[in-house]
């Protein structure tokens, strides 16, 4: 996870976005609303919760994004994560966190249609891009429910995170539910 520029951290997200789609082929729909015991949710609420949290991640970036740009200051698109956030993610990529109410699955929706949402906010987010990489968005912050105020870009990383962590959490449904 080492980020040096925002195109690093795009690329990292398609990567990640790769590896979601590589996992979900030859689910068959029985296997995503199956909820193994001892587990929360099925692998249908985990793709619609990564859609759900997507698109609030595209709002969010969307809006300081615009901020900045009022602001006025450039940047060269240069990216370098701060060590305290490098600390919080250490620190949450072994724990267990309950999500936000707000972005807690139903499990009324098909996998195809939280992927449609799920590609709309991943359009967002690349709209965003040419700004990002030439708008200083250092001086907007949005709060993260476990790791407080967070720049459009920590935001975008989080993101692919995010997305990297539950396609694990896909894949160790899917052992369970195929053993």
């Amino acid at each position: 996870m080492n980020y040096e520029s925002i195109a690093d951290i795009y690329s990292a997200n398609a990567k990640a976005r790769e590896n979601l789609y590589a996992t979900l082929e030859g689910i068959s729909e029985s296997e995503a609303t199956t909820q193994p015991d001892g587990e929360k949710w099925s692998i249908g609420h985990v793709v619609e919760h990564i859609s759900m949290v997507e698109t609030g991640v595209s709002m969010i970036c969307s809006r300081m994004v615009e901020a900045a740009k009022a602001d006025g200051k450039t940047s060269d698109g240069s990216f370098s994560l701060s060590e305290k956030f490098r600390e919080n993610l250490s620190q949450l990529a072994t724990a267990r966190v309950e999500a936000p109410e707000r972005v807690e699955p139903t499990g009324e929706v098909a996998i195809q249609d939280s992927l449609t949402k799920l590609t709309a906010a991943t359009a967002t987010l690349e709209t965003l891009r040419s700004d990002l990489e030439s708008t200083d968005v250092t001086g907007h912050t949005f709060p993260h429910p476990y790791f407080g105020p967070l720049t459009a870009t920590e935001w975008l990383v989080i993101a692919g995170l995010h997305e990297r962590r539950h396609t694990g959490q896909i894949e160790s449904l899917l052992t369970k539910i195929r053993q």
